[in-house]
């Protein structure tokens, strides 16, 4: 299944990109994107493994490494602070 990766922030200007369209592998959990992420951006997708990074599934905040294989869109972004 295919799924649009999407970068906010200074992410999205450490990569050069703010989309991508990868097809998601049966069993794919989020550290496996972030693998395939970096063999494809190299060394500036480090940003991705940073503490303060988060990531949602489907427009849903998610902890941990949950199987991804099924979703349509994932999101890498910092966190937002507001006030």
């Amino acid at each position: 299944m295919s799924a649009r990766i999407i970068f906010f922030a200074n992410i999205r200007e450490a990569l050069g990109v703010g989309e991508v369209q990868l097809e998601l592998p049966a069993g794919c959990r989020v550290g496996d994107l972030v693998t395939l992420l970096q063999r494809e951006f190299g060394e500036a997708a480090e940003v991705l493994t940073a503490e303060n990074t988060r990531v949602a599934i489907d427009q849903e905040l998610i902890q941990g490494d949950p199987d991804i294989s099924a979703a349509t869109e994932v999101a890498f972004f910092p966190p937002v602070t507001g006030g």
